[in-house]
């Protein structure tokens, strides 16, 4: 691979994604190449102080308010972490972006889509990942995975995360080229394979 990469991994949780980009991050490594592990929310420095309020802030908070606060995480993100690795050819491998605001804040929360697109465009500065992975589970399956011990996120609801998965998917029919889904269901050595054969295939 011969330039910088932003490889993003998306799905509700208990999908496997973190393990998954583990794994590619290790191939990755193995094979020679600078590799960046990071996340939304919560990226080192700001963003940590930003995932405490989002995560386990004990008070109400509003739809519009959650969306903000990842959003300001994810300038952060972008501009101090993202953009500077990959402008030095380094690959950066996010657990959550973009995508994650769309389905959950949108799709799941009910916030106008066209909005947070917009404002996900500010955040960003345009930047778009190279490529997406939503590792696809059902919802039964995702919260026997997360357990009884829930953050605020993930205490949410089944119906909640039954409109984040169809968020997703939708989100992967309006950008086939960059948002390849995975069926979770499957052995992670399986769905890893697929992987590293995505990213291969965007760069050799």
């Amino acid at each position: 691979m011969s330039k910088g990469l932003f490889v993003t991994f998306e799905g509700v949780d208990g999908c496997g994604k973190t393990t998954q980009m583990n794994l590619l991050a290790k191939y990755l490594k193995d094979n020679g190449h600078d590799v960046i592990l990071t996340r939304e929310p919560g990226a080192k420095g700001l963003g940590e102080k930003i995932r405490e309020i989002l995560l386990h802030y004990d008070g109400e908070v509003s739809s519009r308010a959650e969306s903000f606060l990842f959003l300001a995480d994810r300038a952060q993100h972008i501009d101090k972490i993202v953009n500077p690795a990959v402008e030095q050819g380094k690959i950066v491998l996010c657990d959550r972006h973009t995508d994650s605001t769309l389905a959950y804040q949108g799709y799941g929360r009910g916030v106008v889509l066209e909005q947070l697109k917009m404002l996900n465009n500010l955040a960003t500065g345009q930047r778009k990942p190279d490529i997406t992975f939503v590792f696809d589970i059902d919802i039964e399956t995702s919260m026997s995975r997360v357990g009884k011990e829930k953050d605020r996120m993930e205490s949410a609801g089944i119906e909640f995360f039954e409109k984040v998965r169809k968020g997703y998917l939708e989100i992967a029919k309006q950008e086939p080229d960059r948002v390849k889904v995975l069926d979770s269901t499957r052995s992670i050595d399986e769905i890893s394979e697929d992987v590293i054969k995505y990213i291969r295939s965007i760069n050799p």
